[in-house]
């Protein structure tokens, strides 16, 4: 795919630049709770900007019914983007309406507007092609180029990701570009060993990616709520826990594979139980007990790995070369539970190779938890992306991108 730096070449001075980017930040009402996602765009954007190009910067932001919505406007995203690059960022109340028309022509060389949601269109979602198809059209009408940024939304087939880039001549940013040549370290002439650990709820969103894995990597570390499945398949008591049963035949197979291809797949041996899901607003005590794995009382839900569970983690991660994270080990958002991940995230942080924290819930898990981004490898802005690329799958956004 051709990158941005070689649009760069051209030259952009007065071309209207459409940016794909990922600005679909967690909220609390107005407030902006975690701006990794809009920090990660912004080197695109400066260059564009510095270059003289018209920029224009789309998003969606949650899951709106395709019509608009004030809880998702993009809004704060556009000022805290104006906050980053010391700019003031025009702001279009629509996504082709006469807002974004006006908005995007009133633009002058170097200037940068960010359009609204562009869920609040059905077009942007559509699995109709027709529909998708006239969505971008209208989008194309805004600009002149497309650049790629959003790397979190690149594994949907929708408008502004997979058929706008066919109508404009496209090109990766620099997010993009940074996010595939991780993901190649993770795929291509690895490293070892390489250890993976995954967390997270349901075990159901994970088992095509450990599929994969079970032929890649040297150790599977499995933590969060999936881990009461494979507990659960291995003839243990889970109580409460969360526990997916129709995937047990699934588990008891990749348990199986695992043993028979030598691949170390690593489960908790202690937890942290209670009869009671933690209050994640108030934060209040919860006073959780903890239990050997397979000790689990029938009227107690697992929350989060134990003690000893962290220290076995720890030193599974301790050589690692190449280590990719997915998903935290327990309930992180409350202080009672938050000691499994920040355990995986410091043993990442010690780590002597190249470490990878796969997006979503791990990367607010490592802003929240107080860790230095720097001390990783790498943070991807797309859990969703990333596990499906580890896949094997062809992610649409990245596909239209190199057409």
């Amino acid at each position: 795919m051709k990158t941005i730096d070689e649009l760069l070449s051209e030259g952009v001075a007065g071309k209207r630049v459409f940016v794909r980017a990922d600005l679909n930040v967690p909220l609390d009402g107005t407030t902006i709770t975690d701006d990794g996602r809009i920090r990660a765009v912004v080197p695109t954007v400066k260059a564009l900007s510095d270059a003289g190009a018209r920029v224009i910067v789309a998003s969606h932001l949650g899951r709106p019914k395709g019509a608009p919505d004030p809880a998702f406007s993009l809004a704060p995203a556009a000022a805290r983007l104006g906050e980053l690059l010391g700019t003031e960022v025009a702001f279009a109340e629509d996504t082709v309406g006469e807002s974004a028309t006006s908005t995007v022509a009133g633009l002058t060389d170097g200037q940068v507007a960010v359009i609204e949601n562009l869920r609040f269109n059905a077009g942007e979602t559509s699995k109709d092609d027709t529909e998708r198809a006239a969505f971008a059209d209208r989008l194309a009408g805004l600009a002149d180029v497309y650049v790629g940024d959003g790397f979190g939304a690149v594994h949907r087939k929708h408008a502004s990701v997979f058929d706008l880039p066919k109508r404009l001549p496209h090109y990766a940013g620099y997010l993009i570009a940074t996010e595939v040549g991780v993901l190649k370290k993770l795929t291509e002439d690895v490293q070892r060993p390489y250890v993976v650990a995954l967390g997270g709820a349901k075990v159901s969103d994970k088992l095509a990616v450990i599929d994969q894995l079970l032929g890649k990597a040297d150790r599977l570390l499995i933590g969060g709520g999936m881990a009461y499945t494979f507990l659960k398949a291995k003839g243990y008591e889970v109580g409460i826990s969360l526990l997916q049963e129709d995937q047990i035949p699934a588990v008891t197979e990749y348990m199986e594979r695992a043993e028979k291809s030598g691949v170390e797949l690593v489960l908790p041996v202690d937890v942290l139980v209670s009869s009671e899901f933690p209050d994640l607003k108030t934060k209040a005590p919860a006073n959780p007990t903890t239990v050997a794995a397979d000790a689990i009382p029938a009227d107690q839900e697992g929350l989060d790995i134990g003690p000893e569970t962290r220290k076995l983690y720890a030193s599974k991660l301790a050589d690692a070369a190449t280590v990719f994270w997915n998903g935290p080990m327990g309930v992180f958002e409350h202080p009672d539970y938050a000691e499994g991940t920040k355990a995986v995230a410091q043993a990442l942080v010690d780590a002597p190779g190249f470490t990878v924290v796969g997006g979503g819930d791990s990367a607010a898990a490592v802003r929240t938890l107080g860790f230095d981004e720097k001390a990783f490898g790498h943070i991807s802005t797309g859990g969703g992306a990333s596990l499906e690329y580890l896949e094997g799958k062809t992610l649409p956004g990245l596909a239209a991108l190199e057409d």
